[in-house]
Parts: C-alpha cells; sequence; structure tokens
C-alpha cells in the first residue's frame, strides 16, 4: 500500500486526490439535496454541503495509515483552490477574494471540528450543527443526520485499498429526504 503514497509517485496521489474531489464535487451535486433536502441551492448552501462531504472524507483520511492524512492536506487544498475561481466567476472582486478565502477555511475548520465530534455522540448535537450551519438554523435537520451518520458509516467500512483505489460513495440521499411513495 506504501507505493500510492510513495513522494516519487506524486502523479499517483494527484490522481487519488483528484478522484476523491471528483467524488465529493459529484455528491454535491445531487439535486435531492437541493429539491426535497431544504439545503438553499445558492453558494452558501452549496458550500456548506461541501464542507459537510469534505469534512467526512478527511475525518476518515486521517485515521488511515500514513501517509494519508497528508493527503487529506492535500485533498482540503485541491478543494479549496478550486473555490477561488468560482468566487470571481460569481463576481467578487480581486481585493475581496483572499478575505473570502480565509473565512471559508475558517468555516471548513470550524464544521469540520463540530461534526466530527458530534459524530461521537448520539445526544442530537450533529442534527443541532447541521440545522445550523447547512439550513440556516431555520430547519431541523434530522434527515440530513441521518444522511451524514450512514455516509460515516460507509467511509468509515472502507479500508486503506478500497477507500484509496476506488474513491467514495456516499449513500443514495433519496431514502433520506425524499418521502415512500412521492
Amino acid at each position: 500500500m506504501s507505493f500510492l503514497f510513495n513522494r516519487g509517485r506524486a502523479a499517483s496521489n494527484r490522481k487519488i486526490i483528484d478522484r476523491l474531489n471528483d467524488d465529493i464535487i459529484a455528491a454535491v451535486r445531487n439535486p435531492v439535496f437541493y429539491q426535497s433536502g431544504d439545503v438553499p441551492d445558492t453558494f452558501n448552501g452549496r458550500f456548506e454541503l461541501l464542507v459537510l462531504h469534505l469534512a467526512l472524507v478527511v475525518r476518515r483520511l486521517r485515521v488511515l495509515e500514513d501517509p494519508a492524512p497528508a493527503m487529506g492536506q492535500d485533498l482540503i487544498d485541491t478543494v479549496f483552490r478550486h473555490l477561488d475561481p468560482a468566487m470571481r466567476e460569481l463576481g467578487v472582486g480581486d481585493m475581496a477574494v483572499p478575505k473570502r478565502m480565509k473565512k471559508l477555511a475558517e468555516a471548513f475548520l470550524g464544521r469540520s471540528v463540530a461534526y466530527d465530534l458530534a459524530l461521537r455522540t448520539t445526544d442530537g448535537s450533529l442534527a443541532d450543527a447541521l440545522s445550523r450551519n447547512v439550513h440556516g438554523g431555520v430547519r431541523t435537520a434530522d434527515a440530513m443526520s441521518r444522511y451524514v451518520r450512514a455516509s460515516a458509516a460507509a467511509l468509515d467500512a472502507l479500508d486503506s485499498t478500497a477507500f484509496l483505489n476506488h474513491g467514495v460513495a456516499f449513500p443514495d440521499p433519496v431514502p433520506f429526504f425524499v418521502p415512500s411513495g412521492a
């Protein structure tokens, strides 16, 4: 397994990181979150889902064998590198982008810690954090909480080889957000 992480194999690592990034982006783009999951289809709503999925993947990388944790940081860097031009396309001025990127990075770090801590409990703190962040505090996040727990469990079940060679497949959000028979 260590051959995947060999510094001389940077191209292989780049492919893994790009695949993980693509998997996260695909999850964030799933229309179910916006149509049935009450996530606002805005930059902020999509950013919150991006942070959530990225935090779950990085959480798993952090506990895999070395140097998977370093790949987690590379993944974070890759995701944020793609945010810069997205903000510019939305009209954020060149002078404001660095300040906005700093705020987004701080938001990621805070939410990542909050989600990780909440996943270790069963006291409703995950639903509270998701309600506050993803739904702006205006909706409960019980369905989102169930989805996040299922996602974390699916990622936790993957060993290093499966996780890094095949990427990640997040659970289908339909059973969590679309009432049966709808």
